[in-house]
């Protein structure tokens, strides 16, 4: 039978995750302290250590994964997710990093594949030290989706692999890009970006790939190119789907080559430099549509991470918000600001189309036009104020009246007909509510064929 150490500081979680597990035939200890944890390893095996990250103790749950690493997996358990946090977990040696809350039949499935495990499939842990050089990218979110983002980029980050990030416009593409770069072994060398979107083909190909003198008008001197800039680091490909297909050719060359050659020069330079592209476009379309090169795409996409966009993790809309009114406040120089509950519950329940770069926009605004210390939702973006109103709108029971824009007379009608619904056919009180007289109320009826009750 297979045997489980948990750990959480909070008895009910430890009992929860406790029952959990035993419902499914493992024998389980828990305890709520990391002493107690260790006292009990060092008295027999166990197949799984499962344990909170943060536990209020002399150690924490990263501590007890490099004590226990190397006699069993382990699998930490989050309700803080942070870039840095998972990033060292993962270089730790954890089997993974589950977020809170987490459902019952995904932490069961991923306890059995880490007990079901082979022997050679426990993770090669990474010395702590090398682990202490990461430091954030930026990035900022709590929630599942951005906890799986940054486990990706800890997987991915050691490699050389080129790396293809997709996501809407806004979502923090770069922010990635960056964080894996810093993450890497290439950290010490520079992250070179490049917009392919901001400028026409022949600029673009001679900020990438450089010149040599004399080889178009203006070109006085030689020049290295953006991708010889990069030289031991990160060269991060933006917007990669507005490339031109001759464009596309030369960056297929230069990936699979490993070397460029400048714009004019008769021989080739090699170059060193991981390569990282993102793009707001669905690639595979285009290249269906044969816009975009499919070798070029398979050679960028060997590992493809999707930005998830804010919609999608409306639980960091708050953190994001709070960082930005700091941010917001001490450009503006003013003192500290604060939101309102009403203007957090505003800022949630809004859909952001242009992902965290509107809600950074829209925050910096509020905090220009607050009238005082408390943000309320009349400080937000006007758009933001009008969603709200239509929000509202929709909930009332009033909005099946109106939400196909009916006109005057058939918006009369649908009125009555819902009055008449709410007071039970009372005609006496249906003129009341109406503010009208009864004898109104029948010519109404009658010029909508509409029969009131006796």
């Amino acid at each position: 039978m297979k045997r489980i150490l948990v750990v959480d500081d909070d008895r009910a979680s430890a009992k929860l995750l406790k029952d959990i597990f035993s419902a499914q035939g493992w024998q389980v200890e828990a305890t709520t302290t990391p002493q107690e944890a260790l006292h009990l390893a060092a008295r027999e095996p166990f197949d799984l250590l499962v344990s909170d990250i943060n536990l209020e103790a002399g150690q924490n749950g990263i501590d007890l994964l490099r004590q226990m690493r190397d006699r069993c997996p382990v699998i930490l358990i989050t309700g803080f997710g942070t870039l840095d946090t998972t990033v060292t977990a993962s270089r730790e040696g954890a089997w993974d990093i589950i977020s809170k809350p987490f459902k019952v039949d995904e932490i069961v499935a991923i306890v059995r594949r880490a007990l079901e495990r082979e022997p050679s499939q426990t993770q090669e842990a990474v010395p702590a030290s090398l682990s202490a050089q990461y430091e954030s990218a930026g990035l900022a979110g709590r929630s599942p989706a951005m906890l799986e983002l940054y486990k990706e980029i800890a997987r991915v980050a050691p490699s050389r692999s080129t790396v293809l990030l997709i996501g809407e416009s806004g979502t923090g593409k770069e922010l990635v890009a960056r964080a894996l770069h810093r993450h890497s072994a290439r950290s010490n060398g520079p992250f070179v970006p490049v917009n392919c979107g901001a400028l026409t083909e022949t600029l673009l190909e001679a900020e990438l790939f450089g010149h040599v003198k004399g080889s178009f008008t203006g070109a006085a001197a030689d020049r290295r190119g953006l991708w010889e800039e990069a030289e031991g680091g990160t060269l991060f490909l933006d917007e990669i789907g507005e490339t031109s297909l001759s464009l596309q050719v030369k960056l297929l060359r230069a990936l699979q080559e490993k070397e460029i050659r400048r714009v004019g020069a008769n021989k080739n330079t090699p170059v060193d430099a991981r390569v990282v592209a993102a793009t707001n476009r669905e690639l595979e379309e285009e290249v269906a549509a044969g816009r975009f090169r499919e070798d070029l795409f398979y050679r960028l996409s060997v590992v493809t991470l999707r930005v998830p966009p804010l919609r999608e993790r409306r639980s960091d809309i708050p953190l994001l918000a709070e960082r930005f009114l700091r941010s917001g406040a001490e450009n503006a120089g003013r003192g500290p600001l604060h939101f309102q509950e009403e203007t957090i519950k505003v800022l949630t329940a809004y859909d952001w189309p242009g992902n965290v770069r509107e809600l950074e926009s829209a925050v910096e605004y509020a905090a220009l036009h607050s009238r005082g210390a408390d943000v309320a939702p009349e400080d937000l973006p006007l758009k933001l104020q009008a969603a709200e109103v239509r929000a509202k709108a929709a909930r009332s029971p009033l909005a099946a009246l109106y939400d196909d824009l009916p006109v005057l007379e058939e918006l009369e009608r649908r009125y009555l007909l819902h009055v008449l619904e709410v007071v039970g056919g009372n005609r006496t009180r249906a003129a009341e509510v109406m503010g009208i007289d009864r004898r109104t109320l029948y010519r109404m009826a009658e010029r909508f064929d509409i029969k009131l009750e006796e």
